[in-house]
């Protein structure tokens, strides 16, 4: 089962960028779809973008489509989020996840989930 470790959060101001990492344990990183979720305080967790295992599909949530580009490296058993044009609503910790499966938009379906990265976008 693979292990998931996320970073690149921090404290920027709206309008601002951040890019945030997810890194893999295991040697079969190259066969899971990705996804990143967030949750803001007093809200679910919700979805925000996913990538397939060879790349070549990504899907967004509304929210943060034209905004937000999911990618990864195999080679380095990582997944990123580079977050552009970021507005106070993007607060939220943001948290990835791994399935074989894809199409797995409602956070209930995943059950492997990093510990999350803390992103904070001041007005």
């Amino acid at each position: 089962q693979v292990q998931l470790l996320e970073s690149g959060g921090g404290l920027v101001q709206a309008g601002g960028s951040l890019k945030l990492s997810c890194a893999a344990s295991g040697r079969t990183f190259s066969s899971y779809n990705m996804y990143w979720f967030r949750q803001a305080p007093g809200k679910e967790r919700e979805f925000v973008a996913a990538i397939s295992s060879s790349a070549r599909d990504t899907y967004y949530a509304d929210s943060v489509k034209g905004r937000f580009t999911i990618s990864r490296d195999n080679a380095k058993n990582t997944v990123y989020l580079q977050m552009n044009s970021l507005k106070p609503e993007d607060t939220a910790v943001y948290c990835c996840a791994a399935s074989m499966v894809w199409g797995m938009w409602a956070p209930s379906m995943h059950h492997t989930w990093g510990q999350g990265t803390q992103v904070t976008v001041s007005s």
